[in-house]
């Protein structure tokens, strides 16, 4: 069997019928953005949240008027990333993890390491993988300026990526809808390292589901080495590749399933190696404490990322809860390797859901965490549902029905 031969059936456009909820969905976003202006200690999301509620409610205001998805759609993403990105490279303000890149594609290129040696206070810590520094090269190239700043090749990177990921006819609706929503719209105008990540598992969940095992690898090999995140999407994508090949060539056994399988892995391994173990051999202490130690809050110097999760809450108010919340992430990861053995994914959309739910259960547990990691899982579901067949999953369904329009 040629293994570029797509393993899911074709996508099917059926038109939705009316979206009711577009005028609430939209005051909601609404009420979400004024909440941040009005509560944030961050310059930049107080920006955001000012501008994204002025273009949430005049698309509230649209679709309660019967203007169209579309005209509503175009309105709120005005708002919410194109106004507070122009406003926020004009004044030269971003969320810190955007001079947290560009710093270290300085290093990179200087050093060979995007990682100080003697981090002291939490704004010294890169808790990214090395391949983050590629999107700070422009700016450590060419100097600061709107159009090197890293958020601008981040956010075309999670586009571009997203974009691919989605049929080639009905791509327009369901980018325009989570672009505009308010957990993806944020990083976007302020700076978001985990949309990139997020936009190269979908991809890589897509290609794996055409069959396409060795781009599929090299997709993923690039978000693995990007961030941690990624790192789940791996053994998801050989489960969906090994279950598909084995139910599309029953009379030939396992071995093109397997072949498949080990295919992708070891792509995905050797461009995850490539782009990972140059920066790590060069200092591989530096790197056990930016991007361990670090993120699981074994350092002296606390994250930012600290938001009032489970895993959080058990290492700041519990004895030993930091260890206990390690336990249960371990023990996350091994119910999701049981899951995949068991009853592996049958199909990219399959295999998205399963995805999205250990990334959730991994940012409720990680103790070092924050809301804003639940972009993951949102693009993840989102994306799952805007190419979901009609006949699967009516739960995968009802959200198809609000990103096609």
């Amino acid at each position: 069997m040629a293994t570029t031969t797509p393993l899911t059936p074709p996508d099917q456009h059926r038109e939705p019928p009316p979206l009711l909820g577009g005028a609430l969905w939209w005051a909601l976003c609404a009420a979400a953005a004024l909440g941040l202006a009005a509560w944030s200690s961050l310059g930049p999301h107080r920006v955001w949240g000012a501008a994204a509620a002025l273009g949430y409610l005049a698309a509230a205001l649209l679709a309660a008027r019967g203007r169209t998805p579309r005209t509503a759609g175009a309105v709120a993403l005005a708002g919410a990333v194109l106004l507070p990105l122009l406003w926020l490279l004009a004044v030269d303000r971003a969320q810190l993890e955007v001079r947290v890149v560009a710093r270290s594609a300085g290093l990179l290129l200087a050093e060979g390491t995007p990682y100080l040696q003697h981090p002291v206070v939490p704004e010294d810590f890169n808790p990214y993988l090395p391949g983050m520094a590629v999107f700070g090269l422009p700016e450590a190239v060419a100097g600061p300026g709107p159009l090197t700043d890293p958020r601008l090749w981040m956010g075309a990177a999670f586009l571009g990526a997203l974009a691919l990921a989605l049929p080639a006819g009905a791509r327009s609706a369901p980018l325009r809808w989570i672009a505009a929503c308010p957990l993806v719209a944020l990083p976007l105008a302020v700076g978001g390292v985990d949309l990139p990540v997020a936009g190269l598992m979908c991809l890589g969940l897509a290609l794996a589901g055409r069959g396409r095992a060795g781009a599929a690898g090299a997709a993923l090999g690039v978000a693995a080495a990007l961030k941690w995140t990624a790192w789940p999407a791996v053994p998801v994508a050989l489960a969906l590749l090994a279950a598909a090949f084995r139910s599309a060539d029953r009379g030939e056994g396992h071995r093109p399933a397997d072949r498949a399988a080990a295919r992708c892995g070891l792509v995905a391994l050797l461009t995850a190696a490539v782009l990972l173990l140059p920066a790590a051999l060069r200092a591989p202490g530096a790197f056990r404490a930016h991007v361990v130690d670090f993120p699981l809050g074994l350092t002296d110097a606390v994250s930012s990322a600290a938001s009032p999760l489970p895993g959080h809450l058990l290492a700041t108010h519990v004895p030993g809860g930091r260890t206990l919340a390690l336990l249960l992430l371990g023990v996350s990861a091994l119910l999701l390797g049981l899951s995949l053995a068991l009853r592996p994914p049958a199909t990219p959309a399959d295999a998205a859901a399963r995805l999205a739910l250990g990334l959730l259960l991994a940012i409720a547990f990680i103790p070092a965490s924050r809301f804003g990691y639940l972009v993951h899982p949102l693009v993840l579901v989102v994306w799952a549902a805007a190419r979901q067949a009609p006949d699967e999953h009516p739960l995968l369904l009802r959200v198809r029905k609000q990103v096609s329009r």
